[in-house]
């Protein structure tokens, strides 16, 4: 599933530097990742880069974006194409 980021977000920007996919970015009033790019670090990590580094625990799995292993593998082969 995709993450999220709460308004717990204290827009530190820790989290845009280690996204493999640039999937985050600068939102109104707190950062925001992009669904259709998040792809919860797979294949890069072993778990979700955003949440490890998060000071506020902002970055959370979305419920409403649950996707599979092979899932989340085939959207990070067709973003890095």
């Amino acid at each position: 599933m995709a993450y999220k980021i709460t308004a717990d977000c204290v827009l530190c920007g820790v989290c845009v530097t280690v996204c493999p996919n640039e999937a985050i970015t600068e939102g109104d009033p707190f950062y925001i990742i992009e669904p259709i790019r998040c792809t919860e670090c797979v294949p890069v990590h072993e778990k979700s880069q955003c949440e490890d580094v998060c000071p506020s625990s902002a970055c959370i799995p979305d419920p409403d974006k649950k996707e599979s292993k092979e899932e989340l593998e085939a959207k990070y082969k067709k973003i890095k194409g």
